[in-house]
């Protein structure tokens, strides 16, 4: 969800770009709600004309969506699978409202047909090469912020109550504090994400809220390896390029091969790649016992 409305902020910003070169002309309105007969932007479009403003929700919407929701769900002591679960329905219900063509935000379809960002032209190599730096920095970013961390007492604290919940709490520490915490904090780099990805591949629409995509994530960390940062990262490489390739060579299989993919790594992988290949390469020496002597 929280990527999704991401994407979402910066499309809105790209489709005022587009201006007179849609295909009504409309200097004012984007294509889709000339085409509903609207007469004026809603509210909510108004200030995603400016680049700063939509970088700004892009991250912003998803943070204050993350606080407010985990505020009640961490107060409350949700956890596990019923966390998991509304969550879930959080998703649902926002894939429904941005179905809506009354919503504003193209319905169906989406918002897409996008021209330029920042005066670049989004077909150009040079943009998309752009784009990608843009990305690549951006995961480096997040890395080291997540590493710092981790690395600090507020991650020490995060990593006892992964492990020991119960305990932290006996021990006075608010975990409902640093769950909110790591909860917002986590939307907001994944609403990051969403907004370098729509200007890459040139839509948005309210499919990326679907639930397969949460599961997707889930699968990412589980093939490279929980507790590490690093292994969320190779795993979403691989699982990736495993999709896009069995999207294009066999699309209907994909759903099969990712669901075999996670329960073979759940059985045979537990620690996934990053914990589990470095072992099979690691021989244990036996140390040599010290000789006796007899006096």
């Amino acid at each position: 969800a929280f990527f999704a409305l991401g994407g979402y902020a910066m499309g809105m910003h790209l489709m005022r770009q587009i201006g007179d070169r849609g295909v009504y002309g409309n200097p004012t309105l984007p294509d889709f709600m000339v085409f509903l007969n609207w007469d004026q932007l809603p509210w909510y479009w108004h200030g995603f004309d400016s680049f700063i403003f939509a970088a700004l929700m892009a991250f912003l919407v998803p943070g204050i969506l993350a606080f407010a929701f985990g505020w009640f769900a961490f107060r409350s002591r949700v956890t596990g699978v019923y966390f998991a679960i509304i969550t879930q329905a959080m998703t649902f219900a926002l894939m429904l409202a941005f179905f809506r063509n009354d919503m504003g935000f193209g319905g169906n379809n989406g918002l897409t047909d996008f021209k330029d960002i920042l005066g670049f032209d989004l077909h150009a190599d040079s943009t998309r090469s752009g784009l990608f730096v843009a990305s690549t920095f951006a995961l480096a970013f997040g890395y080291l912020l997540c590493r710092f961390v981790v690395k600090s007492h507020l991650g020490q604290v995060l990593i006892a109550i992964r492990d020991e919940e119960s305990r932290v709490r006996f021990l006075g520490y608010r975990v409902a504090r640093y769950k909110l915490f790591v909860f917002t904090l986590s939307a907001m780099l994944t609403g990051i994400a969403g907004a370098l990805y729509v200007p890459q591949v040139g839509i948005i629409n309210p499919s990326e809220f679907a639930p397969p995509g949460s599961i997707e994530i889930v699968i990412w960390v589980a093939v490279g390896g929980r507790g590490t940062l690093y292994g969320a990262a190779l795993g979403a490489i691989l699982v990736n390029y495993a999709k896009s390739y069995f999207t294009g060579a066999l699309p209907d299989a994909w759903l099969y091969v990712l669901g075999a993919s996670f329960i073979f790594v759940t059985l045979f992988l537990p620690k996934g790649i990053v914990g589990t290949v470095p072992s099979w390469f690691h021989f244990r020496r036996t140390p040599n016992k010290p000789e006796t002597t007899t006096a």
